[in-house]
């Protein structure tokens, strides 16, 4: 057997540890990257990240209650406001004489057995629209899972017309209602849908979990993909909407114009679409392409109201006279890619 010299075995070491490296020196350049945009002499282009917001929904469900006169029904027992307590049995004791010296152990099988009556009728009550509760109750188990998705997509910036779109709704879409959030996500994938000639990147990426670690993952979305905007200029969330100028010293309107003129294939526009579901979301993952770029915007539209838990649209950039270049979309949006 050859035996393996010295420099050989440290060289074929060495090879070993820069395998084992690599993941982490790639994360470790994109973050000197965005570092030196950050903290670094930034040009009219980098120094302003405006950003626009529409959406809203709750992860709280309430559970299926009836209540009136006092009594309120659950899902195993019976509780009245004038006894407190106890599931049903004190209503019982002076019907059958207990504490009153002649009760029976007869008497005791047949107290119980009305309780066990009451409750199984309790339990299979139905509801007003006729289902069975025990059904609603499967039902509401087979849909415990939600989906969590984000789509981003980054286009040129001659898709001017989509910003108008996005600005117009986050002005007047009705975000508090399910069924008007369900409207935005239509309308906002299929102004994307509208613009294929201008895509140049996108994104997808779905998971399917419980409704608790839903809510946490789309709200580290939410931040991650926020903290990325230097403003917040125009928001509608919840039906809560807010706009403010973008005040940014060196990216005035003029020098903007002027960007426009000259260095038009440098500017993007990046939409970023985050979705909370009750249904299992399937994209096609890489997306490598126009097809799959666009099944995955029309999965995306076609959620329903009822299926809808979250939804939110963030857009960069969204003021008048600011604008997105390659720079930043390699240092803020390093998962886009080229379709």
């Amino acid at each position: 057997m050859k035996k393996i010299s010295l420099p050989e075995a440290f060289l074929s070491r060495l090879r070993s540890l820069s395998v084992a490296l690599r993941p982490m020196l790639k994360r470790l350049l994109v973050v000197g990257l965005v570092a030196a945009l950050t903290f670094g002499p930034a040009s009219s282009a980098l120094a302003a990240r405006s950003g626009g917001r529409i959406g809203g929904g709750s992860f709280r469900r309430s559970t299926p209650s009836y209540s009136g006169g006092g009594r309120s029904y659950g899902g195993s027992g019976y509780r009245s406001g004038g006894y407190g307590g106890g599931v049903g049995f004190p209503f019982l004791i002076p019907f059958f004489g207990f504490g009153g010296g002649f009760g029976s152990l007869f008497a005791l099988m047949i107290g119980f057995a009305l309780i066990n009556y009451v409750t199984n009728a309790l339990r299979n009550a139905t509801s007003d629209d006729g289902a069975p509760m025990i059904a609603q109750r499967s039902q509401r188990g087979s849909r415990s899972l939600v989906s969590v998705a984000q789509v981003q997509v980054g286009l040129l910036a001659q898709a001017r017309s989509l910003q108008t779109d996005l600005d117009r709704m986050a002005q007047t879409a009705d975000t508090g209602t399910a069924v008007g959030r369900s409207q935005v996500l239509q309308e906002a994938t299929l102004s994307l849908l509208r613009h294929p000639d201008c895509w140049v990147y996108g994104n997808a990426e779905s998971d399917q979990v419980s409704l608790d670690a839903a809510e946490v993952g789309f709200n580290r979305l939410s931040l991650e993909e926020r903290s990325k905007f230097t403003q917040e200029t125009l928001s509608n969330y919840n039906s809560a909407q807010s706009q403010k100028s973008l005040s940014q010293g060196g990216n005035t309107q003029d020098g903007a114009d002027a960007l426009l003129t000259t260095e038009t294939t440098n500017e993007y526009i990046v939409v970023t679409i985050l979705v909370a579901a009750e249904r299992r979301l399937d994209f096609p993952t890489p997306i490598t392409g126009e097809t799959e770029l666009r099944q995955t915007l029309s999965s995306l539209g076609s959620i329903s109201p009822e299926d809808l838990v979250a939804v939110e649209i963030l857009w960069s950039p969204q003021a008048n006279g600011d604008v997105l270049s390659k720079d930043d979309i390699l240092a803020y949006y390093p998962d886009l890619r080229l379709v």
